[in-house]
């Protein structure tokens, strides 16, 4: 084979879907690029696109909107204890203040892995890399989200048991809740439980169901990932390391996680990217105190409980 031939080969073999590649440079998901692209915003080698059905490879010119797409850089992940009060959104059509607004000015554009309900607390996952978080939040991944809960009522141990076996509320069959009962204050209860599905609002349904109102939510863990002692409203990087070890090779492989790339400072948000507010560095919210009983040293992993 001629050089050019195997130039040719590896060009093709690098060649990625459009949306991916604006997805993995962390300016939005590839549901939104493929909507910037419908209206004629992303333009490759000068030439605006008509169809998300499109391959690049890195020798292409990518812009949004005219601004040439930020290069690539590793892959990274946050943990970020998001304090009751924030939407999980970019943009929110009734102004409420949202969780990326609250973030850190010198935070990377990062997306979300998954969403939490406003009025629920705890453990979100940021990530640079839009691949990386189609990956984990799909229940096939199997991590496992565990969360404390506060609910308005009793209980019994043998009632959560049964939810190991899955449970239908009208009409929506939810899958194998793991939940027990911490203890009893007046007439609140204490529960963990951890699920791997995180269907819309599914812990305070499956409650519901029970006859018990949740009157507070908080995540404490996903998937080998915890709360443990972080501060309300703060953000901490994970390890590369660490980040590498605890996908592994059936998580990292179909994601294209880089971690060779170095780390930069990304160039000022090209227009693609409409913010609610500026960001302002977080901090934690008045009367709030760091907890330690959430999990293990945040960033690290954590032996799973058995089954």
């Amino acid at each position: 084979m001629s050089d050019r031939g195997a130039a040719k080969t590896q060009d093709q073999v690098k060649a990625e879907r459009i949306a991916k590649v604006i997805a993995r440079a962390g300016v939005c998901s590839r549901r939104a690029a493929e909507k910037l692209i419908g209206e004629g915003r992303v333009a490759v080698n000068g030439a605006v696109l008509a169809s998300p059905a499109f391959t690049v490879t890195p020798a292409d010119a990518v812009t949004i909107d005219g601004v040439a797409l930020a290069a690539r850089e590793r892959t990274r992940l946050w943990l970020f204890n998001k304090p009751k009060g924030l939407v999980t959104s970019n943009r929110d059509p009734q102004g409420r203040a949202t969780v990326f607004s609250a973030l850190p000015a010198d935070l990377p554009r990062v997306v979300s892995v998954g969403r939490l309900d406003i009025n629920t607390e705890g453990l979100l996952l940021l990530t640079n890399d839009g691949g990386l978080a189609r990956i984990l939040e799909l229940p096939s991944t199997g991590w496992l989200r565990r969360y404390r809960v506060r609910v308005h009522g009793r209980v019994k141990q043998a009632d959560l048991d049964r939810l190991a076996r899955g449970v239908t509320v009208e009409g929506m069959v939810y899958g194998a809740v793991e939940a027990t009962l911490d203890r009893e204050q007046g007439a609140n209860s204490w529960l963990t439980m951890g699920l791997r599905e995180g269907k819309n609002r599914e812990i305070k349904k499956i409650l519901d169901h029970l006859g018990l109102t949740v009157t507070r939510l908080i995540r404490i863990s996903y998937g080998p990932f915890q709360l443990g002692d972080l501060a309300t409203g703060a953000v901490e990087e994970v390890k590369s390391r660490v980040l590498r070890d605890q996908l592994g090779g059936r998580l990292s492989a179909p994601t294209g996680v880089d971690f060779d790339t170095p780390a930069r400072q990304p160039a000022p948000a090209a227009p693609a990217v409409k913010r609610a507010a500026k960001r302002k560095s977080a901090k934690p919210a008045p009367g709030s105190k760091p907890t330690g009983k959430h999990g293990a040293k945040r960033g690290h992993a954590r032996r799973r409980r058995p089954l």
